[in-house]
Formats: structure tokens, sequence, C-alpha cells
């Protein structure tokens, strides 16, 4: 491996032998691929394929998995400067962060944003990113030029939002589906950004725009993203306007269909999920989201055994493909598993497959990607199984889900080019973007006036340490601390100097 460098992971056409090649069948050893023109020209047993191309020199791989690139079916990418302000808040951060986040930025940050959190994603094995629609006052093209200079794989959503969720005044409906006619049509035949619709929420369009939005996006084989089903303040709402849970309401309206890709769908009815597995509509498993700020977690080994499409997206949590996919197995085993005596929960692989081919199904780009098979576009990882976190290996797609790392990465490749050699960014400067990214954030988060429930957790433990010195204080002096206000739980108000 020595002998290996970016330079020859460059050629215009490549013949790699790995000693393990994850097929859609599973892991095989003594298998070897042909890339050329980003696809994978030919697959299949090493012999076969060395012997079919005798003009291209075999690259050895030793070591070394050749597997799917990770695709993420849900994603922010202009939300990357918020980073940790979400961190400890309670649902419906959107309201109170991510849209005045989005609101405050200009070209150049909304970039910035996208592009690192691209880099982000490439540095985690992510190969595609399915972006849910950003609200920053720009032109979505801007995102579309950061995924492409990033060179990430993009399901681009743009919000075709046309009534007031609480966040911003309502809209034209029709200048609203010209847009999407528009934008569907913006990027056909190009290599690495994919339109789509989205919508934030069902209530944030009215029922012929979901319905419209629908029928544009089955016309046009693409996917319109939406949140539902995530937080319990949105289904009861929901209830209280329409009579109908999120998913009842949109198969009321027509939107339900595969064309359809929710995103969270935690808070499910034993119906809702029949809706689901009937319409042919896609989800996707965010379990880090759930964890994080969210108020249940998906069912998704039902999903698996009910044959609903589902992949797995991060909502933006953090850029690492095998840490989502670990996350995917542990979060289906604490909510589910511990209780009916299921100690498999989905076997390893399935968290590996939903990560990869199911993922780009859900996404609208099945055909086009998510496997190692000739004809597929050549989105793919190589990673390191060499060292003591996979050795001795007994079964390897239960490893790579529970011990697998973004560190074990030595390259990255999307539509057949290497993008990323370990862990840095092929043909451009990502230091230079992370020091750009750095200056920035303060300004747009200072703007922004994101309003936080509860205080950071250096404020938070500062409180907590003048908390117990004010009770050994009453404590030595006879005192109740009982009675008055408790500092720690003081609402922090608005960063950047607005209420």
């Amino acid at each position: 491996m020595s002998d290996l460098t970016p330079d020859l992971l460059s050629r215009a056409e490549l013949l790699l032998v790995p000693d393990v090649t994850l097929t859609p069948d599973g892991p095989v050893a003594g298998h070897a691929v042909v890339v050329r023109d980003g696809v994978f020209a030919d697959a299949g047993p090493a012999e076969r394929i060395v012997r079919a191309y005798p003009a291209l020199t075999p690259i050895r791989l030793p070591h070394h998995v050749l597997m799917p690139g990770f695709v993420d079916t849900h994603h922010h990418l202009t939300q990357s400067f918020g980073g940790s302000l979400a961190f400890g808040e309670p649902s419906e951060i959107f309201r109170r962060v991510w849209v005045p986040l989005e609101g405050a930025l200009d070209e150049e940050s909304a970039y910035v944003a996208a592009k690192l959190a691209a880099l982000e994603s490439l540095r985690g094995g992510f190969t595609t990113v399915a972006e849910a629609g950003t609200r920053a006052a720009v032109d979505v093209d801007v995102v579309a030029s950061a995924a492409r200079d990033a060179g990430i794989r993009c399901v681009l959503g743009l919000v075709c939002n046309d009534t007031s969720d609480g966040t911003g005044p309502d809209a034209d409906p029709g200048a609203v589906l010209a847009a999407a006619e528009k934008h569907l049509a913006r990027y056909a035949g190009d290599d690495l950004v994919h339109a789509s619709l989205a919508v934030s929420v069902p209530e944030a369009a009215t029922g012929r725009t979901l319905a419209a939005t629908a029928r544009l996006a089955a016309e046009a084989g693409a996917v319109v993203q939406i949140h539902a089903n995530e937080h319990l303040v949105a289904v009861e709402r929901s209830l209280v306007r329409h009579g109908l849970r999120p998913l009842e309401y949109l198969r009321h309206v027509g939107a339900l269909g595969p064309q359809l890709l929710v995103a969270h769908a935690t808070l499910l009815t034993a119906s809702e999920i029949t809706l689901l597995a009937d319409s042919g509509t896609a989800v996707s498993y965010n379990p880090v989201a759930s964890a994080w700020k969210g108020n249940a977690v998906a069912p998704a080994t039902v999903f698996a055994e009910r044959g609903i499409r589902f992949g797995l997206g991060t909502d933006g949590t953090r850029g690492d493909g095998f840490r989502l996919a670990d996350a995917a197995e542990f979060a289906q085993r604490l909510t589910y598993g511990l209780t009916a005596g299921d100690s498999s929960c989905g076997a390893g692989w399935t968290w590996l497959d939903r990560a990869s081919a199911g993922g780009a199904d859900a996404a609208g780009l099945g055909r086009l990607t998510g496997r190692i098979a000739a004809g597929a576009a050549a989105d793919f990882l190589l990673a390191d199984i060499g060292g003591p976190e996979m050795q001795p290996s007994w079964d390897l797609p239960w490893e790579l889900t529970r011990r697998g790392n973004r560190d074990q990465l030595t390259a990255v490749f999307v539509a057949g080019r290497l993008r990323l050699w370990r862990g840095g960014p092929v043909g451009w400067d990502g230091a230079a973007l992370v020091r750009r990214a750095a200056e920035l954030a303060p300004r747009v988060v200072g703007r922004a006036g994101v309003t936080r429930a509860h205080p950071t957790s250096v404020v938070a433990r500062e409180r907590a340490a003048t908390s117990v010195v004010a009770r050994e204080r009453a404590a030595a002096q006879g005192l109740s601390a009982e009675g008055g206000r408790d500092a720690g739980t003081a609402a922090v108000g608005t960063l950047g100097g607005r209420r």
C-alpha cells in the first residue's frame, strides 16, 4: 500500500482489486472492478476482469474493502454554521434556530456553509446527500455550486411552501409551482446535482400545492422531501386543524406515493405504517436526530419487515456514515429490540444496505447509485480493514456497522473521480474553507438572533456550580435554599443581541 497515491487513483481508467468487495449480495473476496467514464464499466471475479482488460494495470488494494458510498437521505447543508447551537434543545428547534440562521445567510456565507457540510459528509464516507431545501434568501444554485465544487452528489430540494407555518408570510401558489417546474428542468443532465422539491412540513403548503408538487415530481422522476410525524406538537396541530394525523392528511390530499420522501416519521400508528407500505412512500430514518432532539425513534425494523422503502439520514447532525449505521442499529435495539428480546435488530447488514442502496432508492437515485455493479455510478469507498478494529474478521457487515470509523477511509470516489484522500479533499483547499467558515459563522449567528431555551453547556456548568455553593452556604447558616428562583432554569434568550 505504500505505492498507492492520489495520482495513481486519479487515472481516467482504473482496474481495482481489493481484498473484499461489498456487493449487493454481501462481501465477496477475489473480485475486481473497472472504473471508466464515471461508472463501473465492469465488476466480477478478479481473474476474469484482469484477463478481459489487458491494457489496464491492476491496482492491488490489500487489507481494503471496496464498498458503496453512503447516502444521506436527509441533510440541511446550509445549517452547518449552527452546529452545537441546537444541542440540548427541545423539539421544533427549526423555528428558533434554523429558520433565523438560514435567514441571516448571504450568497457567500450560504455557499461556504453548504460546502463545509459537503466536506464533512465526504470525510464521513457519504457520496450522496439529499438537501431538504434551504430557506436562505439566495438562488438555490448557490447550494448546487457548493456541492458540485466539493465533489459530492446532491439531491437538491427547492422549498415550495405557500402558506405560513409561523416562520414567514404566505406565497402565491402559482409562482411557487412555476418555480418548481423551472427547478426540476434546471439540472437535467447535471453530473452531480439532481433536482428535488421540498415542503418543510405539511402545514407549510396548501393541499393543492402538496398534490401539485407530488404530480410534478412524479412526472420528472424526482422526489418531494417533507418533514412529517416527527414531533408531538406537530401531530397534534394536524389533528386540530384537519382531524387527521400528518401522514393521513398527506394521503387525503393526494401527496403520498413513491415520489414522496418523508423525513423522520417517528410517531406512527399501525394504520400509518400500512399507509407507507401500500403507497410506496419512502422514509428517511434519522436515528441521531431522534437521540439529539426528537420525540421518538422510527420503527425501522418494522419498515424493513413490511417492505417500506427507507434510507438513513443525518439531519445535519454529524457527517459520519459508519456512526450513522451504528446509531441506526443501536436505536432500534434500545427502543424495540430489548423489549422484544430481539438481539439481532437487522443483523448488521440491514443498516449498511439502508445506508447505501436503500438510501439511493429512497432519494430517487436507485437506478443510478448505491451499489457495486456494472453500469452503476462509481460512487464508492476504499476502507482500510487491516487495523485492530477489523482484525481478526469474522463478520464484516457487523464489524463495519459497529466498529467502522471514518478514520479508516483511504479514499472516497464520486462519479468515478477521487474526491477525498485520507481525510482531505482532492483538487481544492479544505483548510482554507474551514478557516473562512470560522470567520463567517460568528457574523451570521450574531445577526440571526438565534433563540435557545437552555443555556450552553459552559453556562449550565457554571450555574450548577453556583447552585451547589449556594446550597452549601445555606446549609452552613441553617437556612433553606428553597423558594427562590433557580438560576439554572432561567431562559437563555437570544444569541446575537436581539430578543
